[in-house]
């Protein structure tokens, strides 16, 4: 048997097995899974440990890679410079401007008498001019425009490429968990999921925590879908993670995955359905023909029956009803291609067609009011009979018409807005704005108001604590350890290593002296940072209590604000850690550590002077607060804050759960404006752009980082 890194060559489960495994979705998927023998025997065999994942040996991936493809989707081929040309050609101002010139070409070329009305020598060495000027002003639009667009669509498509090749996950590999590139991410890998994430690849779910997934990019179902292990445990690529966190295995990457297939579809649809309609139009022929023939042996040879509808044949019927498809397929790309256009782009286009419609009536008139004067002049005042070198002036008439039309279109304005869009391209490009198509200017003109996300955005996103209350002390530092309650102390430490993302984690610098790395969800990452400053590990807590071992967690999101974890407590019971915005998680509470660590009940009063004295000032100083807590429910005896069961509690009734909650520690955590952000809003606000911040913060921080910006 051919061996790979110690194993089989062939795995349990074929590509096809697998991509018909992801196809199923809630109970049909669980039946389906249980067929394969469960979550464990696929991984079994794929070769991979659901707690370990791969070895990550180099001969492994590639291995993979080669049997279940890459996670990859090839790119659509980019549009030619010469189709960039065709398309730039397609302007309603650019068409008629060619039609003036091969006119204006046509009639320079035309001999004439020699003299005109007034007895004037014409001389038509020159009018050629005009109209060469005029198809130069086209070439020069058409091929600034398109080179624009190539040039642009490259950089976009490098660009494009080196974010997506910058973009990673986390997985487990070896037993230990590390970030690597998507595109690296194979069949077998175990991937850490969690709020916030875009899915790179299908999988199936291991183990999951409250997990909720929009797959609205798939589905265009605008709710979300609860996944777990017993109800819907398919997780597809391109959908996000809005609630939750888990661990799958990875089952399709690529072309392979759900996304994949519909991408491929899209991507090939165009270029298939063309060769598909050829071949239709061909095979459609060839039935008509062959129908055509029989209806005339039939028509000889007998006579019809009563029933007078004709019969279709199946391959026939279906190319009559698919060709008012691609009718309206072609409708639709047509009218999409015209709402492409830009506001100005569309203002042109009305003006061309406008100055055509006044150009064509002003020539129209002129031609009828000169053949009108000329009738006159012979027919009636000098009383003339018809001469047949009358029909040149005719003609005449006809060349000046046609000139007062070519005159009416404007053929520098095209010229002068393509020229002035295509250097504005360029000084955007000195700022370090990449734009893909000339109107993005002018959008871009028009903007009046900019909403910005603060975290990351205005902010630097490096967060740390830099003031803490804890134990009835406000501290403007971080404290020592020794200095705090020993049981309030433990309580926190154990709080904040539990109750976080156990993808979020503080690493070290690559180089020493350099600063240390916060890898997850920054705000965990300060509060973990935060308990290094005292000098004790979050890890080995980790360690200890490893997330198969929690009961329930209810993790953030915009309506709790909060994040809670439910553990089994030493002597029996629960323990449930909540942790969250401070003015939500405190109305929650009804007990906190007070000096000493004493527990002392939170009252209205309490609250109100808690709020005034420690979190608004906190506040005002630009600090995000959360609030840390805990509530332990108990088999036995209770003590004052502790919750006393004799069954199972209902965790499904969250509302009950984290309620009446003892806090321990509220902390400030700090996010520094971006040195540069100040000089920008000052520069928007000159040029009459309102600059507006969206936060999900305390209204005196959220006002505390806009006076810091110069809002």
């Amino acid at each position: 048997m051919a061996m790979v890194d110690g194993r089989p060559a062939q795995y349990g489960l074929s590509l096809k097995q697998l991509r018909e495994l992801m196809e199923v979705r809630g109970r049909e998927a669980c039946e389906q899974l249980r067929q394969f023998g469960g979550v464990q025997e696929i991984c079994k065999k794929l070769y991979t440990s659901p707690t370990e994942g791969l070895s990550g040996t180099p001969k492994d991936i590639e291995h993979r890679r080669q049997t279940f493809g890459s996670n990859t989707i090839p790119p659509k081929p980019p549009k030619t410079f010469w189709r960039l040309v065709w398309e730039a050609l397609q302007d309603v101002t650019l068409i008629i401007l060619e039609v003036a010139a091969i006119v204006s070409l046509l009639l320079s070329f035309i001999p004439s008498s020699g003299e005109d009305e007034l007895g004037h020598e014409e001389d038509k060495s020159h009018e050629w001019i005009e109209g060469l000027a005029i198809l130069i002003s086209v070439i020069v639009v058409v091929f600034v425009t398109a080179f624009n667009d190539y040039t642009k669509e490259r950089q976009f498509r490098g660009l494009q490429s080196r974010i997506e090749g910058e973009h990673k996950f986390a997985v487990l590999r070896g037993g230990e968990s590390s970030q690597i590139f998507v595109g690296e991410i194979v069949v077998g890998d175990i991937c850490q999921v969690k709020y916030g994430d875009l899915l790179p690849a299908d999988g199936v779910l291991i183990q999951s925590n409250d997990l909720k997934v929009d797959e609205s990019s798939l589905t265009g179902e605008s709710d979300h879908v609860k996944k777990g292990e017993n109800s819907d445990p398919m997780l597809l690529s391109g959908t996000h993670v809005m609630e939750g966190s888990g661990r799958m295995v990875v089952t399709a990457v690529g072309i392979n995955s759900q996304a994949g297939i519909i991408f491929t579809l899209l991507g090939a649809a165009v270029d298939e359905q063309k060769a598909d309609a050829k071949q239709r139009k061909k095979d459609a022929k060839k039935q008509r023909k062959k129908k055509k023939g029989d209806v005339e042996e039939g028509g000889a040879g007998g006579a019809m029956t009563n029933n007078s509808h004709p019969t279709v044949d199946g391959a026939d019927g279906n190319n009559k009803l698919e060709e008012p498809s691609r009718d309206e397929a072609e409708k639709e790309e047509k009218s999409s291609h015209s709402k492409d256009k830009s506001v100005l782009q569309a203002k042109l286009t009305k003006l061309a067609i406008q100055i055509g419609y006044a150009g064509s009536t002003i020539a129209i008139l002129t031609v009828l009011i000169l053949i009108i004067k000329f009738c006159i002049q012979k027919f009636v005042v000098e009383e003339q009979p018809w001469k047949n070198e009358y029909f040149n002036s005719f003609v005449k008439f006809l060349i000046i018409g046609v000139t007062v039309l070519v005159v009416a279109v404007p053929e520098g304005l095209p010229l002068a807005v393509t020229l002035s869009l295509a250097y504005s391209v360029k000084k955007m490009m000195k700022d370090n704005n990449l734009v893909r198509h000339l109107d993005a200017c002018e959008t871009m003109g028009n903007a009046t108001a900019i909403c910005s996300d603060k975290t990351g955005t205005l902010t630097t996103n490096r967060m740390t604590v830099v003031a803490c209350y804890i134990a009835g002390v406000h501290y403007k530092t971080i404290p020592k350890y020794d200095s705090l309650p020993p049981l309030v102390a433990s309580l926190c430490i154990h709080a904040i290593s539990i109750n976080s993302a156990y993808t979020s984690r503080i690493m070290d610098g690559e180089l020493p002296g350099e600063p240390t790395k916060q890898v997850g969800n920054k705000t965990e990452c300060a509060m973990l940072g935060f308990v290094l400053e005292l000098k004790k590990s979050y890890q080995a807590i980790r360690d200890e209590q490893p997330e198969e071992s929690f009961h329930r967690v209810y993790t953030f999101n915009s309506v709790r604000k909060s994040m809670s974890t439910v553990v089994a407590r030493e002597g029996g019971g629960y323990r449930v850690f909540t942790k969250g915005a401070s003015e939500m998680v405190l109305k929650k509470c009804a007990f906190i550590y007070g000096v000493d660590g004493k527990l002392e009940k939170f009252t209205r009063e309490h609250q109100e002077r808690l709020v005034r004295e420690v979190i608004e000032p906190m506040a005002c100083d630009g600090l995000r607060t959360i609030a840390v807590a805990y509530r332990d429910f108990v088999p036995g005896k209770a003590e004052i804050n502790q919750v006393h069961y004799d069954n199972e509690p209902n965790w499904d009734d969250e509302d009950s759960i984290i309620n009446n909650l003892t806090c321990m520690l509220i902390v400030g955590i700090e996010d520094p404006v971006r040195p540069e952000v100040p000089e920008a809003i000052r520069q928007c606000q000159r040029a009459g752009i309102t600059v507006r911040m969206v936060t999900g913060d305390n209204v005196n921080t959220a006002r505390s980082i806009a006076i810091k910006c110069g809002s």
